[in-house]
């Protein structure tokens, strides 16, 4: 419903003043609305699709859930190269997965799951210890391959700092501090995210903040 309310709009038949609004902004700032698109289809997919079978598919979730989401900050900015989308791409990939493992407990109990399958296998981890909250030497080197696989999106993203204009830069810069801080987190716990949810304290925010205004 959502998509075809949006392709009226893009057309000029407005639904009600939000859609209105969104075609003004489209239009004015340049915007793809491909990315719009993405997001809600990325969404319709949400409700249905609760399992994953391989890391492709998650990446191909992410692509259209998270992604977007940074190229449309990016071309408000009128940034629009290759590399700079690309830079962006990984850190909008590693937000969303360090939010899925940030969540594992609360996913489950929508019967949500985004570690691939595939890679459960490998590790030896049943479908049924998720529900079942049992945490084990294989359920914790899971745990650690996707946070270290994370660590490299942030890592590669990085790169998207000094492409940045000084005040966006900052703000990128304190969302990829905090990201990279949640996974710092789960490593903590010993990567028992079946039981615990990692969060930011007031004094982790402050931290993030002053590493954020260094240069």
């Amino acid at each position: 419903m959502y998509q075809s309310t949006f392709s009226k709009s893009l057309e000029g038949k407005f639904q009600n003043d939000f859609w209105f609004a969104l075609y003004n902004t489209i239009h004015e700032y340049n915007l793809t609305p491909k990315y719009f698109y993405d997001l809600l289809n990325a969404f319709k997919q949400d409700i249905s699709k609760t399992r994953y079978h391989s890391f492709d598919e998650v990446l191909n979730y992410c692509e259209r859930s998270a992604n977007p989401v940074g190229r449309i900050v990016l071309e408000f900015f009128n940034i629009r190269d290759e590399d700079s989308k690309r830079y962006s791409d990984a850190i909008c990939t590693a937000l969303q997965l360090t939010n899925f493992y940030q969540d594992v407990s609360i996913d489950i109990k929508k019967d949500r799951i985004y570690i691939p399958i595939d890679e459960m296998d490998r590790f030896g981890v049943k479908l049924n210890q998720f529900e079942l909250k049992q945490n084990n030497t294989n359920f914790e080197q899971l745990l650690r391959f996707q946070v270290d696989r994370t660590k490299d999106y942030f890592s590669i993203g990085r790169n998207l700092f000094s492409r940045l204009p000084r005040k966006l830069e900052k703000q990128i810069k304190a969302t990829v501090l905090g990201g990279e801080k949640i996974l710092e987190k789960i490593e903590k716990i010993n990567f028992n995210v079946l039981t615990h949810r990692p969060k930011l304290s007031k004094i982790d925010y402050m931290n993030i903040l002053l590493k954020a205004l260094m240069k």
